[in-house]
């Protein structure tokens, strides 16, 4: 991330979903397989002796992250996974907020050199996301455009009980989505679209709770 803070991002008003960053089992692969998909350059960048962090890039500008899976990890059998990162001011206020919330924090919170403060959290339903505060570097430099991330969505067991954390947490509101087949609802931050929401249904066969 050495390069990143030269680059002019957005600004993530807080509650906005702000990164996503790939944990994988090759990242050689997984560079060949994105930088192919959506015409992503990367960046590798040495943080220790033992892991790469990559910067994907579109156009110049950061779209997300990548790094493989450390051996730690791996033996607690996090899966290869892309992790959804929401923009707060306090990383520390927001995890104690969180936790009265009843999320479990998983890692955190800790600074990223001098890119930001992070924690990772389960939620009370077991979907996993990430908080970050700003630092030298405040997120994706571009979303919402083709080739870049647009839209977070939680798949979860329990709507309602997913539903009063975030907006508990996050300030969201809920606005159910009167077309939608499955039930699915909108969670807006202020009056734009911060994510959606949908009930895993049986016959979607043994899916985990998570952000997409």
């Amino acid at each position: 991330m050495s390069e990143v803070r030269m680059q002019e991002a957005p600004e993530f008003k807080p509650g906005t979903f702000c990164w996503v960053e790939l944990g994988t089992s090759d990242n050689e692969a997984a560079k060949n397989f994105y930088t192919q998909l959506f015409g992503w350059e990367y960046q590798d960048n040495p943080m220790g002796p033992d892991m790469v962090y990559t910067m994907l890039k579109l156009d110049g500008k950061d779209v997300g992250g990548l790094y493989k899976l450390m051996p730690d990890m791996v033996a607690q059998g996090i899966p290869p996974h892309w992790l959804s990162y929401v923009s707060v001011t306090n990383a520390d206020e927001a995890v104690e907020k969180i936790k009265a919330a009843g999320a479990t924090v998983m890692n955190g919170p800790f600074d990223v050199a001098t890119h930001g403060r992070m924690a990772v959290i389960k939620d009370p339903t077991d979907a996993v996301f990430a908080i970050w505060e700003a630092k030298d570097h405040t997120g994706s430099g571009t979303y919402n455009v083709p080739n870049s991330f647009c839209w977070n969505e939680l798949g979860t067991r329990d709507t309602a009980k997913a539903g009063e954390f975030y907006t508990n947490v996050f300030g969201w509101t809920t606005e159910p989505l009167p077309q939608s087949p499955i039930g699915y609802t909108l969670f807006k931050n202020g009056n734009r679209g911060a994510g959606g929401m949908y009930q895993i249904a049986p016959e979607m066969g043994p899916i985990p709770p998570h952000w997409l």
